[in-house]
């Protein structure tokens, strides 16, 4: 397999896995919406980029000839309401994996890698679970198609928008208040769920995930309180204490979240994103975790990778800061 589109290549997971398949020696096509967005992946040799219409189903069916497997990772935390959700979610998460299988199977390319979320299930207790489990049904129903849906827990590593985000909030404010903060989470590492994507394209035992869905988790379980403690205690804020954080009842938290989704820009937290954290996003064994066929047999525990990113000891997070220094 060695031509491969991947959708959502410029995002935090896509772009790692474009230079790992690029590395391999796979040809990468990258489509957006916005080229801009993708512009730092035109230097890799055998990757292109290219700027289309991603939400139509014609267009989905041209890019699509020629290729040998797509990797879907297109996924949005945020979006208007509806019942059993909004457009925006019933765009992202349902169309687009429906039209995304539909046009594999009508080019030939009749392998589908499908990023999902732990917890995707269409009578969830949110509008993000419901329409992600919704698109795994789409990708399962297409008669023919040789999928594997992959389940990641919440993602870290360098350049996340998960620790990182609680960093930022504690070099602002003196005190976290903070919703959900009992909700359970197992943080897998970005390396690893990439590894798992590489290895279910063009892994030794790649066919052998075809027709499976795997939850892919870090091996300890945190409350989001303990998260945001530990993201501040290791990037050194407040001597290296964190910041107190209050965890705020149920109902001023759902107070919070409305008020925020009312602010310009993208919302910290959403009313739909505490109805998400109803759902502990851990393993829940109706699925196989990482197996053998995925190349990971023990995944990265957030101790060993976290704080040095956090802290900025990683060679690669110094970098980037150097780089947002020089306004490159």
């Amino acid at each position: 397999m060695q031509n491969i589109v991947v959708f959502g290549g410029s995002g935090f997971l896509g772009s790692q896995l474009v230079a790992r398949l690029s590395a391999a020696g796979c040809r990468v096509l990258v489509p957006t919406r916005r080229r801009e967005r993708a512009k730092h992946l035109l230097p890799l040799p055998t990757v292109d980029v290219v700027q289309i219409d991603t939400f139509d189903p014609a267009t989905l069916e041209r890019l699509m000839h020629g290729q040998d497997a797509a990797v879907n990772l297109v996924g949005i935390l945020h979006g208007r309401g509806g019942k059993p959700y909004g457009g925006d979610f019933a765009r992202a998460h349902v169309r687009l994996p429906q039209n995304l299988a539909a046009a594999c199977m009508a080019s030939g390319a009749s392998r589908l890698v499908h990023v999902s979320a732990i917890g995707a299930d269409p009578n969830g207790p949110s509008m993000y679970l419901r329409s992600k489990g919704d698109g795994e049904t789409a990708v399962r129903a297409q008669d023919g198609l040789h999928w594997t849906i992959l389940r990641p827990s919440v993602v870290f590593g360098p350049g996340d928008s998960f620790l990182s985000l609680f960093v930022r909030l504690q070099r602002l404010l003196p005190v976290v208040l903070l919703g959900g903060a009992n909700a359970r989470f197992a943080p897998v590492y970005a390396g690893d769920v990439v590894q798992a994507m590489q290895h279910a394209l063009i892994g030794p035992q790649a066919d052998a995930t075809i027709g499976k869905t795997y939850e892919l988790t870090g091996p300890q379980v945190y409350t989001l309180a303990e998260l945001v403690k530990l993201s501040g205690q290791w990037a050194g804020i407040n001597q290296g204490r964190g910041r107190p954080v209050i965890a705020l009842p149920a109902p001023l938290a759902r107070l919070t979240a409305l008020l925020m989704e009312c602010a310009p820009g993208e919302p910290l937290m959403s009313r739909d994103n505490l109805d998400s954290m109803r759902v502990p996003n851990v393993a829940g064994g109706q699925f196989p975790g990482f197996a053998p066929e995925l190349g990971v047999t023990r995944p990265y525990g957030l101790e060993a990778i976290a704080p040095d990113y956090l802290s900025g000891r990683d060679p690669e997070t110094r970098y980037s800061q150097l780089r947002a220094t020089a306004g490159r």
